[in-house]
Formats: C-alpha cells, structure tokens, sequence
C-alpha cells in the first residue's frame, strides 16, 4: 500500500504507533505463516472488551475473546446453531419439560487446578441470578431457574418455573459460562476458566493474548499455542493491518473493506449469516419518545435498503422487529411501516410535534455506527428531525445510553432470542408494554407447540406496530481469513471465536 503524501509530515499518532509497534513485533516472530506463525494465529476486531466475565459484562466483545477460549459452558452452540455438550457431557428433560438434569464430564479442571463439581455449576448460577447480578440473560435464564439441585458430584438439576426448550441453547452461550466461586470475583480481569486458553497479556500495546494451557479436557486438543487480539475500530486501519499482513482474520460486518480483500492472493472472506438486529434505539422514557406515533415516524423516515446499501455495502437484510431471519418462526416485518418520509411528517403532525424537534443520536465506535450516523441523520432530517451526533467511545457508550441516558442511539444487538428485554422496563431503552408482557407470558405457559407458534408471531407483530424500536438491519458477516487457516467460522449464531477449533495447513 503506498504511503500517504504527508506520512511524514506531522508526528505519528497514537494509532501509527500501535500499529508499527505490533508490526515490529510479529515481523520478528519465526517460521511466519501469517502474522503470528504456524503455531499462532491474530485476530482484529473492532470493539475491545471492557472485562474478560462474560457473565457479568454488556458487551459483546467480551465474549468474543473469552467464550471457549478461557470458559466454557454446559454446551456449546455449534456455526449451524446446533447444540451440543461440552462441561456436560449429556441432559435430559422431564416428562412435565419442567427439569433438565446435565451430567458432567469427567475430570475436567480449571486453570488454577480445581475440579468441575456439581456445586461448582451450582454457585456459577446463583451469581448469575444474585440481587444485582449484572448478566445480560438473568431475566430469560437465571430467573426462570426455581432450583438447583447436585444430587451427587457430577449431575446438576435445573428446575424451571415455566418450560423452556430453548433451555440448552441459552446454557451455550457466553452469559452461561462456568465459573468457579473461589476465582469468579476477579474474572474480568484475571479469568480462570476450564478453557484450552489462559490469559496470557492484556494491555492497550498487545492487546489480549492468550496461550494454550494443559487443563483442557484430556480427550481434546488445541493446535494453536498461541491467539493473538487486536481491536481496531476505523475502517481504514483495519485495511491497513490487513494489507500490511499484521492480521490473519478479520471478524466484521460486510463493509468495503471486506470486498477490497475479495480477490486477494493471501486472504479470502467468508460470508455468512448472523443473528444481529441492529436498529435505531429509542429512549421510551424521554417525550415525545413515549409517543408511538413519534416513534412510528422515526420508523418510517428510515431507508433501509439504503442504509444497508450504503453502509453494508449491500449485505444484510431489511427487518422491522427484535427477530433475526435466523429464527424459526421469522416473520418479514419491514413493510409493516416501511420508507414514506411523507407518512412519517403526517404522523409528527398528529402527535402535536413542532418541527424541527432535536434527538440526539448516540453512536458506539463499531464501523456500522459511525459510517451509518450521517445516512441515518440524513433521512430524519428530511422529515424535520435534527439529529446531532454524538460519537462515544465505548466505555462511554456502555455508561452513558446502555444505562440510559441518550435519546436515540444506533446499535447492533447480536444475542439470540433476546425478545425478553422488552419485558423489562428497567432495560436501557425502557419499554414497558404490558401487552407484550402478556403474549410472553402466555408463549412461556402454553404446551402446545401450534399455540406457541402463533404467540410467536403475535410478539413479533406487537413490537413492529408499536415500534418499540426502528428496526433497520440482519447483517452479514464479512470474515476475512489468511489463506491457510482452517476451522474459522461463516456464520455466527453467537460471536464467538473458537481458538481451539482454527489450525494452520
């Protein structure tokens, strides 16, 4: 890639620095396959994480570093959703489907050579569900667990107070890893887990490094000694590290910087389906926000084929409400309130709305935000909402609108079937809707899988008429990959980046 003109006419930043210094550092790693060597692997993604506990922590980058590499769950969710064991070498469920009982593998430790117990999981899951448990799945998991029974060593009983045959595929992800009560108080920033990876280094030079421990399972094996995490936010960076060879797998959303490496000789990409919906999040608690006709105009002024156009770069799919096309029972939505900018002034008009009305819209640092803020500014402005931007680093994004104090703020969530936040009027966009409470409740009680089926439905068209949020996207994911590494995934049901799985040829 040729220097810019005035590379040396201003002092490097803080961003050349980093990115010389980690160039400086693999350039003299030997026997290189890629960035990092036969036995190593680096990874960029464009968000770092806050904390290492993914069972306490908001972020979805905390996970993608952790989740299977230093914890693990009672499952796992495999790249085709499917579940399977992995702490739990088996379950079973009861005849009334209210009591799932896992057994344990066996002989399975942690880093610090304690064993896997019963009673281990047990206290995991009572601080998941603790008064002031900060786990993003306590409402859909934890609090529906009405006991924890370890009739011996290597068997653990969940008791539910309503059925949940999602109950496994919510173990395998991240919020449900397995920690132990001895080490679990300082997991966000010295992990011990029963991962095939340790914490190695963490700092805002080398980012995180993990390196491969003894601990694992006895029966399996990680190939790779070594994964190496670089978190670079900016588009252009990230073309940079990849051009430059510093970076063996880039995990991002499909962006111009995935089509640049299409027909590269040393990479390739790998698209693939996700379960995010990322959507412009509205503050239900601040007018005229508490107006569904406000909302519904917010809904209406969006171009999403446009924004998905320009943005994505055309890869991702147009939804209206909090459901994936990933998820069974998937309804398309997107034309319930589709693109009329001429609708949504009407429908500011008949809330009583003086124009121009100012919201101010709060953007996270990932790529989708900050190139999507003025396309979104755009199309509201066009219907007389002025929307100032407000680009937030992450750690102010987490404690400024993840805690509620923003307007509008444009963001992807990527947890699956996470429809209960809407049933939570202390969640950060503060929905209180006492009829999708109801359908909830309802779908949590009924037995019969049709009555389920036609309640799902009904969630789904609740939360698109009510906009309860501007839906806009289902991303793809543009992985791009260094030739030669095997085991990396092409879709993501959950983020995660399975280190033990890659290998090089």
């Amino acid at each position: 890639m040729p220097a810019h003109p005035d590379r040396f006419a201003h002092a490097p930043s803080r961003r050349d620095c980093l990115r010389q210094a980690a160039a400086l550092s693999f350039a003299a790693l030997p026997g290189m396959a890629g960035a990092a060597g036969r036995n190593a692997v680096v990874l960029s993604l464009s968000l770092a994480p806050d904390s290492l506990d993914p069972t306490m922590a908001a972020a979805s980058a905390v996970g993608e570093v952790s989740h299977y590499n230093i914890f693990e769950g009672l499952t796992r969710i495999e790249e085709d959703g499917q579940v399977a064991p992995l702490l739990a070498r088996s379950w079973s469920l009861s005849p009334d489907q209210r009591s799932w009982r896992f057994d344990l593998r066996r002989g399975v430790r942690f880093h610090d050579g304690k064993p896997l117990t019963a009673q281990v999981v047990r206290a995991s899951f009572e601080r998941c569900a603790a008064p002031g448990s900060t786990n993003k799945a306590r409402r859909a998991v934890f609090d529906n667990i009405a006991t924890i029974a370890t009739p011996d060593e290597h068997t653990v009983v969940l008791t539910l107070h309503h059925r949940d045959p999602d109950l496994p595929f919510r173990l395998g992800e991240a919020t449900a890893c397995i920690l132990h009560p001895d080490s679990a108080a300082h997991a966000a920033t010295r992990p011990v887990g029963t991962g095939p990876y340790r914490l190695a280094q963490w700092s805002a030079l080398g980012g995180v490094v993990l390196t491969r421990t003894g601990s694992w399972h006895p029966a399996q094996h990680a190939p790779l000694a070594q994964a190496t995490f670089r978190f670079i936010a900016d588009p252009a960076e990230q073309e940079a590290a990849l051009a430059a060879g510093e970076v063996d797998l880039l995990f991002q959303f499909a962006t111009r910087v995935v089509r640049r490496f299409q027909d590269d000789r040393h990479y390739q990409v790998l698209i693939g389906h996700s379960c995010g919906k990322g959507m412009l999040a509205l503050n239900h608690r601040r007018a005229p926000l508490n107006d569904v006709r406000v909302r519904q105009a917010i809904t209406h002024a969006i171009d999403r084929e446009g924004f998905i156009r320009e943005v994505l770069d055309g890869r991702g799919s147009a939804i209206g409400s909090h459901f994936a096309p990933t998820d069974p029972g998937f309804l398309h939505l997107d034309s319930l309130l589709p693109y009329d900018p001429a609708r949504a002034r009407a429908l500011l008009r008949e809330a009583g709305v003086r124009t121009p009305l100012r919201l101010n819209l709060a953007l996270p640092p990932a790529p989708y935000a900050l190139s999507g803020g003025d396309r979104l500014a755009a199309n509201l402005a066009d219907v007389g909402i002025d929307a100032p931007l407000q680009r937030l680093d992450w750690k102010t994004w987490l404690d400024g609108p993840f805690k509620g104090d923003f307007d509008m703020t444009l963001i992807n969530h990527v947890e699956p079937l996470d429809y209960r936040i809407y049933t939570d009027p202390s969640y950060y966009f503060g929905v209180d809707d006492p009829v999708f409470r109801s359908l909830v409740q309802q779908h949590d009680r009924t037995p019969s899988p049709r009555e389920r089926q036609r309640l799902w439905a009904q969630m789904q068209r609740r939360l698109a008429e009510t906009a309860a949020n501007a839906w806009i996207f289902t991303p793809q994911i543009g992985t791009v990959v260094r030739k030669g590494l095997r085991g990396v995934w092409m879709n993501y049901p959950i983020f995660a980046h399975d280190i033990g799985a890659m290998s090089w040829e």
